[in-house]
């Protein structure tokens, strides 16, 4: 059933095309500072990561299901360039939270891109993911904030991981639907 009032070439679709390969760009730099975390013996930061990385995945399939429910073309392609080099546990949250900064002006372009070009449904799916930013930046500032606080000392931030992060949140039932049902 084909929606005849759905422009797929829209700024906004091609944005939110560009923004799926961006997540998943996201989920594969989580992964990489996983592994980093996990080789060094830091199971709680390590599972963060993972989680984040599992996390940024959903968000792209989000993307994809939106596309799909707009009856709007989805292309899948590579991913842009990833950093592979961990040297420090600092290092590499500063590395994500500076990636949170930038997903968050992505999205925020987004949001600004719908609302310009008058597509309202656009722009209600994604407050969701500006939502989202808002606690993804916070969480990575409060983590690098601990971790200069611990001043080398990574076992007390392996216990704040575990304390303050530890836990499933469980789903999110404000959250747009997963392509794949979040398989």
């Amino acid at each position: 059933m084909s929606n005849s009032n759905v422009n797929s070439d829209s700024a906004f679709h091609e944005l939110l095309r560009e923004q799926i390969r961006h997540e998943f760009t996201a989920s594969q730099q989580y992964i990489v500072i996983a592994v980093y975390f996990d080789s060094n013996k830091l199971p709680q930061l390590a599972r963060r990561f993972y989680a984040q990385a599992a996390e940024e995945r959903s968000h792209a399939l989000m993307m994809v299901q939106y596309l799909l429910d707009r009856d709007v073309p989805v292309r899948v392609g590579g991913l842009d360039p990833i950093t592979s080099t961990v040297t420090s546990v600092r290092g590499a949250v500063e590395f994500a939270l500076n990636q949170e900064r930038d997903v968050t002006t992505k999205i925020t372009q987004l949001a600004q891109t719908a609302r310009s070009s008058g597509d309202y449904l656009g722009e209600q799916f994604i407050q969701w993911f500006l939502k989202e930013q808002v606690e993804e930046v916070a969480s990575m500032t409060t983590l690098l904030a601990v971790v200069d606080r611990a001043d080398g000392n990574l076992f007390d931030v392996e216990d704040f991981v575990a304390r303050d992060f530890g836990g499933a949140a469980g789903r999110d039932p404000s959250a747009p639907r997963v392509a794949g049902g979040g398989v």
